[in-house]
Protein backbone atom coordinates (compact mmCIF):
# COMPACT_ATOMS: atom_id res chain seq x y z
CA UNK A 1 0.00 0.00 0.00
CA UNK A 2 1.19 3.15 -1.08
CA UNK A 3 2.70 5.62 1.92
CA UNK A 4 0.32 8.42 2.30
CA UNK A 5 2.07 12.21 2.34
CA UNK A 6 1.29 15.63 3.21
CA UNK A 7 2.11 19.02 1.62
CA UNK A 8 4.12 21.60 3.18
CA UNK A 9 6.35 24.58 2.44
CA UNK A 10 9.57 23.63 2.49
CA UNK A 11 10.54 26.00 5.46
CA UNK A 12 7.96 23.79 6.98
CA UNK A 13 9.81 20.75 5.94
CA UNK A 14 13.30 22.02 7.39
CA UNK A 15 11.32 22.58 10.55
CA UNK A 16 9.53 18.81 10.58
CA UNK A 17 12.69 17.25 9.61
CA UNK A 18 14.71 19.37 12.64
CA UNK A 19 12.27 18.07 15.07
CA UNK A 20 12.48 14.29 13.65
CA UNK A 21 15.94 14.26 13.63
CA UNK A 22 16.03 15.21 17.36
CA UNK A 23 16.45 18.93 17.62
CA UNK A 24 15.43 20.29 20.63
CA UNK A 25 16.43 23.56 21.07
CA UNK A 26 16.02 26.16 18.43
CA UNK A 27 16.42 29.53 18.39
CA UNK A 28 16.22 32.66 15.75
CA UNK A 29 14.54 36.04 14.86
CA UNK A 30 12.23 37.07 12.24
CA UNK A 31 13.45 37.81 8.51
CA UNK A 32 11.51 36.67 5.26
CA UNK A 33 11.25 34.40 3.27
CA UNK A 34 12.00 32.33 6.53
CA UNK A 35 9.33 33.62 8.39
CA UNK A 36 7.52 30.04 7.80
CA UNK A 37 10.52 27.92 9.56
CA UNK A 38 10.19 29.83 12.78
CA UNK A 39 6.55 29.83 13.15
CA UNK A 40 6.48 26.27 12.97
CA UNK A 41 9.02 25.71 15.16
CA UNK A 42 7.34 28.40 17.48
CA UNK A 43 4.28 25.95 17.54
CA UNK A 44 5.34 22.70 17.27
CA UNK A 45 9.03 22.69 19.27
CA UNK A 46 7.08 22.54 22.73
CA UNK A 47 4.84 19.63 21.81
CA UNK A 48 8.08 17.51 21.22
CA UNK A 49 9.57 18.79 24.78
CA UNK A 50 11.97 20.75 23.25
CA UNK A 51 12.38 24.85 23.70
CA UNK A 52 12.30 27.59 21.52
CA UNK A 53 13.24 30.80 22.07
CA UNK A 54 12.43 34.19 19.91
CA UNK A 55 16.11 35.90 20.20
CA UNK A 56 16.57 39.44 20.44
CA UNK A 57 18.77 39.02 17.73
CA UNK A 58 20.49 37.32 15.34
CA UNK A 59 23.55 37.75 17.10
CA UNK A 60 21.41 36.68 20.65
CA UNK A 61 20.06 33.09 18.77
CA UNK A 62 23.05 31.91 17.54
CA UNK A 63 24.88 32.24 20.83
CA UNK A 64 22.05 30.60 22.33
CA UNK A 65 22.73 27.63 19.86
CA UNK A 66 26.28 27.76 20.74
CA UNK A 67 25.48 27.63 24.79
CA UNK A 68 22.67 24.77 24.06
CA UNK A 69 25.28 22.73 21.82
CA UNK A 70 27.99 22.70 24.64
CA UNK A 71 24.99 21.50 26.92
CA UNK A 72 24.57 18.66 24.86
CA UNK A 73 21.16 19.41 22.94
CA UNK A 74 20.95 19.25 19.26
CA UNK A 75 20.12 22.83 18.39
CA UNK A 76 19.38 24.94 15.55
CA UNK A 77 18.93 28.20 14.02
CA UNK A 78 17.68 29.54 10.67
CA UNK A 79 17.16 32.97 8.95
CA UNK A 80 17.75 34.78 5.61
CA UNK A 81 20.72 36.82 3.99
CA UNK A 82 21.24 39.65 6.00
CA UNK A 83 20.40 37.40 9.47
CA UNK A 84 22.91 35.08 8.21
CA UNK A 85 25.36 37.65 7.98
CA UNK A 86 24.69 39.07 11.57
CA UNK A 87 25.20 34.80 13.02
CA UNK A 88 28.55 34.90 11.36
CA UNK A 89 30.70 35.53 14.32
CA UNK A 90 29.07 33.18 16.46
CA UNK A 91 29.18 30.39 13.95
CA UNK A 92 33.11 31.03 13.92
CA UNK A 93 32.77 30.56 17.50
CA UNK A 94 30.89 27.25 17.39
CA UNK A 95 33.68 25.94 14.72
CA UNK A 96 36.43 27.20 16.80
CA UNK A 97 34.65 25.13 20.06
CA UNK A 98 34.15 22.23 18.22
CA UNK A 99 30.31 22.07 18.61
CA UNK A 100 27.62 20.42 16.60
CA UNK A 101 24.80 22.83 15.36
CA UNK A 102 22.59 23.47 12.25
CA UNK A 103 22.14 26.93 10.53
CA UNK A 104 19.95 27.21 7.67
CA UNK A 105 19.93 29.76 5.49
CA UNK A 106 16.87 30.88 3.10
CA UNK A 107 18.49 32.55 0.98
CA UNK A 108 17.22 36.25 -0.42
CA UNK A 109 18.73 38.43 -3.34
CA UNK A 110 21.13 41.37 -1.99
CA UNK A 111 23.57 42.68 -1.60
CA UNK A 112 22.59 44.71 1.84
CA UNK A 113 19.39 44.12 2.80
CA UNK A 114 17.85 43.79 -1.28
CA UNK A 115 14.88 42.31 -1.27
CA UNK A 116 12.99 38.79 -1.41
CA UNK A 117 13.33 37.17 -3.99
CA UNK A 118 15.40 34.07 -3.89
CA UNK A 119 18.82 33.79 -5.33
CA UNK A 120 21.83 32.10 -4.84
CA UNK A 121 24.67 35.09 -3.78
CA UNK A 122 25.76 33.41 -0.36
CA UNK A 123 27.44 30.66 -1.78
CA UNK A 124 30.54 32.51 -1.06
CA UNK A 125 30.32 33.29 2.33
CA UNK A 126 28.51 29.70 3.17
CA UNK A 127 31.70 27.76 1.79
CA UNK A 128 34.33 29.95 2.13
CA UNK A 129 32.73 30.02 6.20
CA UNK A 130 31.99 34.02 6.10
CA UNK A 131 33.42 34.56 9.49
CA UNK A 132 36.96 34.83 10.68
CA UNK A 133 39.59 31.90 11.21
CA UNK A 134 40.29 28.94 9.24
CA UNK A 135 37.23 26.78 9.33
CA UNK A 136 34.47 25.35 7.36
CA UNK A 137 31.23 24.71 7.51
CA UNK A 138 29.83 21.53 6.06
CA UNK A 139 27.08 23.02 3.20
CA UNK A 140 24.48 20.52 2.07
CA UNK A 141 21.56 22.39 -0.87
CA UNK A 142 18.53 20.79 -1.47
CA UNK A 143 16.44 21.38 -4.32
CA UNK A 144 12.89 19.78 -3.23
CA UNK A 145 11.00 20.28 -0.28
CA UNK A 146 11.74 16.19 0.17
CA UNK A 147 14.64 16.58 0.40
CA UNK A 148 14.72 20.13 2.72
CA UNK A 149 13.07 17.46 5.19
CA UNK A 150 15.45 14.47 4.61
CA UNK A 151 18.93 16.38 4.78
CA UNK A 152 18.04 17.46 8.66
CA UNK A 153 18.74 14.35 9.22
CA UNK A 154 22.51 13.90 7.16
CA UNK A 155 22.83 17.82 8.92
CA UNK A 156 22.50 16.55 12.52
CA UNK A 157 24.44 13.64 12.00
CA UNK A 158 27.50 15.02 10.17
CA UNK A 159 27.54 17.76 12.44
CA UNK A 160 27.42 15.57 16.15
CA UNK A 161 29.96 12.75 13.91
CA UNK A 162 32.78 15.51 13.10
CA UNK A 163 31.76 18.38 15.89
CA UNK A 164 31.25 21.17 13.51
CA UNK A 165 28.54 23.66 12.33
CA UNK A 166 26.78 22.70 9.38
CA UNK A 167 24.53 24.54 7.14
CA UNK A 168 21.80 23.83 4.98
CA UNK A 169 21.68 26.31 1.70
CA UNK A 170 18.25 27.19 0.15
CA UNK A 171 16.37 29.84 -0.67
CA UNK A 172 13.28 32.21 -1.11
CA UNK A 173 11.25 29.89 -3.58
CA UNK A 174 12.16 26.98 -1.88
CA UNK A 175 11.45 27.55 1.09
CA UNK A 176 8.09 28.84 0.11
CA UNK A 177 6.83 26.37 -2.61
CA UNK A 178 4.95 23.50 -1.25
CA UNK A 179 5.10 20.11 -2.67
CA UNK A 180 3.90 16.60 -1.52
CA UNK A 181 6.17 15.13 1.57
CA UNK A 182 6.76 11.56 2.54
CA UNK A 183 8.10 11.28 6.20
CA UNK A 184 11.11 9.50 6.94
CA UNK A 185 10.79 5.81 8.48
CA UNK A 186 13.02 6.91 10.71
CA UNK A 187 11.66 9.99 12.27
CA UNK A 188 11.40 7.27 15.25
CA UNK A 189 14.57 6.37 15.64
CA UNK A 190 16.32 8.58 13.34
CA UNK A 191 16.21 11.20 16.28
CA UNK A 192 19.21 9.11 18.38
CA UNK A 193 21.63 10.45 19.48
CA UNK A 194 25.29 9.53 19.78
CA UNK A 195 25.40 7.85 23.37
CA UNK A 196 28.56 9.50 24.51
CA UNK A 197 29.09 13.44 23.88
CA UNK A 198 32.38 13.80 24.65
CA UNK A 199 31.93 17.87 24.24
CA UNK A 200 29.28 17.67 26.49
CA UNK A 201 29.11 19.88 30.01
CA UNK A 202 27.73 17.65 33.04
CA UNK A 203 28.65 19.26 35.61
CA UNK A 204 32.19 17.04 35.77
CA UNK A 205 30.64 14.18 37.59
CA UNK A 206 33.41 11.93 38.30
CA UNK A 207 35.34 13.06 35.26
CA UNK A 208 37.99 15.75 34.25
CA UNK A 209 36.25 18.89 33.38
CA UNK A 210 35.18 19.70 30.12
CA UNK A 211 36.53 22.91 29.14
CA UNK A 212 34.34 24.47 25.68
CA UNK A 213 36.57 27.43 24.33
CA UNK A 214 37.94 28.57 20.95
CA UNK A 215 40.78 30.65 23.28
CA UNK A 216 44.27 29.37 22.82
CA UNK A 217 46.68 32.26 24.62
CA UNK A 218 49.67 29.78 25.44
CA UNK A 219 52.24 30.25 22.01
CA UNK A 220 51.73 27.08 19.55
CA UNK A 221 48.16 26.14 21.27
CA UNK A 222 46.25 27.54 18.67
CA UNK A 223 48.18 26.34 15.44
CA UNK A 224 47.99 23.23 16.83
CA UNK A 225 44.72 23.08 17.57
CA UNK A 226 44.36 24.50 13.90
CA UNK A 227 45.63 21.34 12.63
CA UNK A 228 43.56 19.32 14.66
CA UNK A 229 40.58 21.14 12.29
CA UNK A 230 42.74 20.68 9.19
CA UNK A 231 43.09 16.64 9.37
CA UNK A 232 39.06 16.67 9.59
CA UNK A 233 38.44 18.68 7.60
CA UNK A 234 40.71 16.45 5.30
CA UNK A 235 38.29 13.60 6.25
CA UNK A 236 35.13 15.62 5.25
CA UNK A 237 36.34 16.42 2.33
CA UNK A 238 37.84 12.45 1.19
CA UNK A 239 33.97 11.27 2.83
CA UNK A 240 31.12 13.77 2.29
CA UNK A 241 31.44 14.55 -1.20
CA UNK A 242 27.73 14.61 -2.49
CA UNK A 243 26.01 15.14 -5.90
CA UNK A 244 23.73 13.68 -8.58
CA UNK A 245 24.75 13.20 -12.13
CA UNK A 246 22.46 12.69 -14.96
CA UNK A 247 23.51 11.28 -18.51
CA UNK A 248 26.61 11.59 -18.04
CA UNK A 249 27.89 8.64 -19.97
CA UNK A 250 27.13 10.26 -23.55
CA UNK A 251 26.97 14.22 -22.64
CA UNK A 252 29.01 16.18 -24.62
CA UNK A 253 28.14 19.69 -22.91
CA UNK A 254 27.30 18.77 -18.86
CA UNK A 255 25.08 21.88 -17.14
CA UNK A 256 26.50 22.47 -13.36
CA UNK A 257 23.58 23.65 -10.88
CA UNK A 258 22.28 23.63 -7.53
CA UNK A 259 19.30 23.87 -5.75
CA UNK A 260 16.07 25.54 -6.79
CA UNK A 261 18.51 26.12 -10.22
CA UNK A 262 18.96 22.72 -10.75
CA UNK A 263 15.09 21.86 -11.02
CA UNK A 264 15.27 24.04 -14.09
CA UNK A 265 18.64 23.18 -15.14
CA UNK A 266 17.18 20.00 -15.40
CA UNK A 267 13.76 20.63 -17.50
CA UNK A 268 16.39 22.32 -20.00
CA UNK A 269 17.94 19.22 -20.28
CA UNK A 270 14.88 16.80 -20.50
CA UNK A 271 14.17 19.03 -23.40
CA UNK A 272 17.44 19.06 -25.32
CA UNK A 273 17.95 15.52 -24.68
CA UNK A 274 14.70 14.88 -26.68
CA UNK A 275 15.50 17.37 -29.21
CA UNK A 276 18.95 14.79 -29.73
CA UNK A 277 21.35 17.00 -27.82
CA UNK A 278 23.59 15.08 -25.70
CA UNK A 279 23.65 16.97 -22.67
CA UNK A 280 24.57 16.25 -19.27
CA UNK A 281 23.59 18.05 -15.54
CA UNK A 282 25.69 17.35 -12.32
CA UNK A 283 23.67 18.89 -8.75
CA UNK A 284 26.49 19.79 -6.23
CA UNK A 285 24.87 18.48 -3.27
CA UNK A 286 27.43 18.68 -0.70
CA UNK A 287 29.10 22.76 -1.59
CA UNK A 288 31.62 22.20 1.00
CA UNK A 289 33.37 19.78 0.39
CA UNK A 290 32.42 20.10 -3.35
CA UNK A 291 32.23 17.59 -5.29
CA UNK A 292 35.41 18.32 -7.07
CA UNK A 293 36.14 14.16 -7.56
CA UNK A 294 33.63 14.04 -10.56
CA UNK A 295 35.22 16.78 -12.12
CA UNK A 296 38.39 15.46 -12.00
CA UNK A 297 36.79 12.24 -13.01
CA UNK A 298 35.28 13.37 -16.13
CA UNK A 299 37.93 15.86 -17.29
CA UNK A 300 40.61 12.96 -17.39
CA UNK A 301 38.31 11.00 -19.90
CA UNK A 302 39.37 10.51 -23.35
CA UNK A 303 36.23 12.55 -24.90
CA UNK A 304 36.43 16.15 -25.21
CA UNK A 305 33.65 18.05 -22.41
CA UNK A 306 32.83 21.65 -22.09
CA UNK A 307 30.80 23.12 -18.94
CA UNK A 308 28.07 25.48 -17.99
CA UNK A 309 27.71 26.31 -14.81
CA UNK A 310 23.97 28.18 -13.97
CA UNK A 311 23.64 29.98 -10.69
CA UNK A 312 21.54 32.77 -9.61
CA UNK A 313 24.35 34.99 -9.16
CA UNK A 314 26.86 36.49 -11.25
CA UNK A 315 29.33 33.51 -10.67
CA UNK A 316 30.25 32.34 -7.08
CA UNK A 317 30.15 28.34 -7.82
CA UNK A 318 31.87 28.48 -10.83
CA UNK A 319 35.20 29.23 -9.03
CA UNK A 320 34.90 25.84 -7.54
CA UNK A 321 34.50 23.58 -11.03
CA UNK A 322 37.02 25.66 -12.49
CA UNK A 323 39.37 24.74 -9.33
CA UNK A 324 38.14 21.14 -9.87
CA UNK A 325 38.80 20.99 -13.56
CA UNK A 326 42.07 22.50 -13.48
CA UNK A 327 41.81 24.15 -17.01
CA UNK A 328 41.46 20.47 -18.39
CA UNK A 329 38.21 21.44 -20.09
CA UNK A 330 36.40 25.01 -20.93
CA UNK A 331 33.80 26.53 -18.15
CA UNK A 332 31.20 28.91 -19.65
CA UNK A 333 28.59 31.00 -17.67
CA UNK A 334 25.10 31.81 -17.08
CA UNK A 335 23.68 33.74 -14.18
CA UNK A 336 21.08 36.21 -12.73
CA UNK A 337 20.59 37.59 -9.11
CA UNK A 338 18.59 40.05 -7.68
CA UNK A 339 16.04 38.04 -7.77
CA UNK A 340 16.35 37.37 -11.53
CA UNK A 341 15.97 33.68 -12.53
CA UNK A 342 17.66 32.23 -15.80
CA UNK A 343 14.80 30.45 -17.17
CA UNK A 344 14.85 26.71 -19.08
CA UNK A 345 14.65 28.88 -22.60
CA UNK A 346 18.05 30.62 -21.48
CA UNK A 347 19.40 27.85 -20.40
CA UNK A 348 18.56 25.67 -23.90
CA UNK A 349 19.74 29.03 -25.76
CA UNK A 350 22.98 29.00 -24.29
CA UNK A 351 23.70 25.46 -24.78
CA UNK A 352 22.18 25.61 -28.67
CA UNK A 353 24.90 29.15 -28.89
CA UNK A 354 27.74 26.46 -27.21
CA UNK A 355 26.60 23.92 -29.42
CA UNK A 356 28.03 25.91 -32.77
Amino acid sequence: MAKSKILMTGNEAIALGAIDAGCRFYAGYPITPQNELTAFMAKNMPKAGGVFIQAESELAAVNMVLGASAAGARAMTSSSSPGISLKQEGISYIAGCRLPAVIVNVMRGGPGLGNIMPAQSDYFQATRSGGHGDYHCLVLAPYSVQEAYDFMFKAFALADKYRNPVMILGDGMLGQMMEPLQLSDNRKTGNQKPKTKIWMLTGCRGRKPNVVKSFYLQEGDLEKFNLTLQKEYRLIRQNEQLYEGIFLKDAKIIIVAYGTMARIAKGAVKKLRKAGKKIGLIRPISLWPFPGNIFRRLAASPKRLSFLVVEMSYGQMIEDVLLSLNGKSPVEFLGRSGGGIPSEEEIINKIKILMK
